[in-house]
């Protein structure tokens, strides 16, 4: 029989914290990558194990180094939910331009524009990937979400959205939005048909200006 847990330790309980725990090869790079972003540093170590901590206000990162590790092979991940999606790109966008003179768009660190998620039911959200190969999934606090376009050439963009900023897919993401406006028409809906120029030209910069070269995409789902 299940035993109901007593009442007091229900409320011993109520402020749980958990942190993710991501690989890197070099910590003292990821802890300048992420200084630029307005984290701060909490705690490091060199042995016997290299470890970093990581802290912007009540987002925690931890890292640990891995001698030889390759970002490429990085299967890194967390999701990250908070309450002003758009105000936290913003920043680190800042820190960006700041450090880099731009915001970082392509190779690696580099990070997505917030924009609704279809695989993640219409919820904004936005992806930074750090020179360690993780990727920190930020969404919006979950609300009703956005309903689905109606709009053919908008559709063609969520899905675009889905390969490129989701699974690192710059190449497919490219030729569906060049298949869309290639069949745009008079009707289009002239804020989809921006959107989607803007989107392709993000893309373009990725891929290095050459739609037909694309980075191999990530694995990850």
């Amino acid at each position: 029989m299940r035993r109901t847990p007593r009442r007091g330790y229900e409320e011993r309980m109520a402020h749980e914290l958990t942190y993710p725990l991501l690989p890197c090869p070099d910590i003292d790079e990821i802890d300048a990558f992420y200084a630029t972003l307005g984290f701060e540093r909490t705690y490091r170590q060199v042995r016997p194990n290299p470890y970093v901590a990581l802290r912007r206000e009540d987002l925690h990162l931890h890292f640990f180094g891995m001698p030889g590790f390759d970002p490429e092979q990085s299967y890194g991940t967390c999701l990250v939910q908070v309450p002003d999606v758009r105000a936290l790109w913003t920043a680190f966008a800042d820190g960006m331009r700041a450090a880099h003179g731009k915001v970082l768009v392509a190779g690696r660190p580099r990070m997505t524009r917030p924009r609704p998620r279809r695989n993640d039911g219409g919820v904004t959200g936005f992806s930074l990937v750090d020179p360690g190969g993780n990727w920190i999934r930020v969404f919006q606090q979950r609300d009703a979400g956005t309903p689905p376009p109606a709009d053919r050439l908008a559709r063609a963009v969520e899905n675009a959205v889905v390969l490129a900023d989701s699974h690192g897919d710059h190449r497919q993401a490219a030729k569906i939005l060049d298949g869309a406006l290639a069949r745009a028409g008079a009707d289009t809906d002239p804020a989809a048909l921006a959107e989607a120029l803007a989107y392709r030209a993000e893309l373009a910069e990725v891929l290095g200006d050459d739609p037909g070269a694309a980075e191999p995409p990530d694995r990850r789902g």
